[in-house]
């Protein structure tokens, strides 16, 4: 019988094993040595990334819905994914979810055992009313997470489509309801076990990805200006103006003006301004092009001007 924990993610990594005798500048290094491998592993995930970007803007565009499931730090990562794409995005909240065992306690303290109350999964999914044409991703750093499995078990019996991250190979019984593997084998960790590591930072890494992707191909962008934000507090208006000034060369009196007559969405601005069109106008020629500013105002965004030093 051997010890040898088969989830690549628990085993012992050779590189660290005197890490507990390092000094406080050994230690940054071991663990940055560990850290600077991880771009290249999810690199290697291009393709799956690329699909699970062109399954979500699809799920979007026909009016469903993206879950992120996972337990501990996967189930963390999901929830904060999800949450930030509302501000950065102007989405629905209801848009992108995260859903994590144990509930919203288990985000700042660990609710011991909830990763294997599987059936809980089922409710949890059922709560949120998860359906066909809905798209849940689950998020198990060592690829066995029972929670996990059986939340994507019930998506995809209730015809929704399914993908799965993880950073060890999963079994047999979890790929069989899996339409998306992303896998970036990042190896043992620093800390053995620790998958709130390198784990956690490739997961960070590919659900950026995800989301951003699809906000981009929905539209939410013009170039790489982030165009459908809602100027809600003093930090977002003052991006929001200093978009518009860029954007449609105006001064800082005018961008306000314009931004509030467009209801303080940057993107209806920009197209108010350059199509010389009302809000209601700006806004059904907009649902029109799908949401693509480009495919409007038929110009680009201004160049990008050198960083200063």
């Amino acid at each position: 019988m051997t010890f040898i924990d088969p989830r690549l993610t628990e085993r012992r990594n050779p590189r660290t094993a005197d890490i507990d005798l390092a000094s406080p500048l050994e230690i940054v290094d071991l663990i940055n040595t560990e850290d600077r491998t991880i771009p290249d592993v999810v690199a290697t995930q291009r393709e799956a990334i690329a699909r699970a970007i062109d399954k979500a803007e699809a799920t979007f565009r026909d009016g469903g819905r993206l879950f992120y499931v996972g337990a501990r730090t996967s189930g963390r990562l999901g929830v904060l994914d999800a949450s930030e794409t509302t501000p950065t995005y102007g989405t629905d909240p209801e848009m992108v979810q995260g859903i994590i065992a144990g509930g919203p306690k288990a985000l700042t303290r660990s609710q011991e055992g909830a990763e294997d109350r599987i059936e809980s999964a089922v409710e949890d999914l059922s709560e949120r009313g998860v359906r066909a044409g809905d798209f849940v991703i689950g998020i198990a750093a060592s690829g066995t997470t029972p929670y996990v499995r059986r939340a994507l078990e019930y998506a995809r019996s209730v015809g929704a489509s399914t993908g799965l991250v993880a950073c060890s190979p999963p079994p047999q019984d979890t790929l069989d309801v899996v339409d998306i593997l992303i896998l970036p084998i990042t190896g043992p960790e620093v800390v053995t076990g620790s998958t709130r590591m390198k784990a956690g930072t490739a997961t960070k890494l590919v659900l950026n990805m995800i989301t951003s992707g699809a906000m981009i191909r929905l539209g939410k962008t013009y170039g790489n200006l982030m165009v459908d934000l809602r100027a809600t507090n003093n930090k977002l208006k003052d991006r929001s103006e200093r978009i518009l000034m860029e954007v449609c060369e105006l001064g800082r009196t005018e961008a306000r003006a314009l931004l509030e007559a467009a209801g303080g969405t940057v993107k209806t601005a920009i197209v108010m301004h350059f199509l010389s069109i009302n809000r209601d106008a700006a806004e059904r020629t907009l649902e029109d092009a799908g949401g693509v500013i480009r495919r409007v105002v038929r110009r680009p965004p201004p160049p990008v001007r050198p960083l200063q030093k």
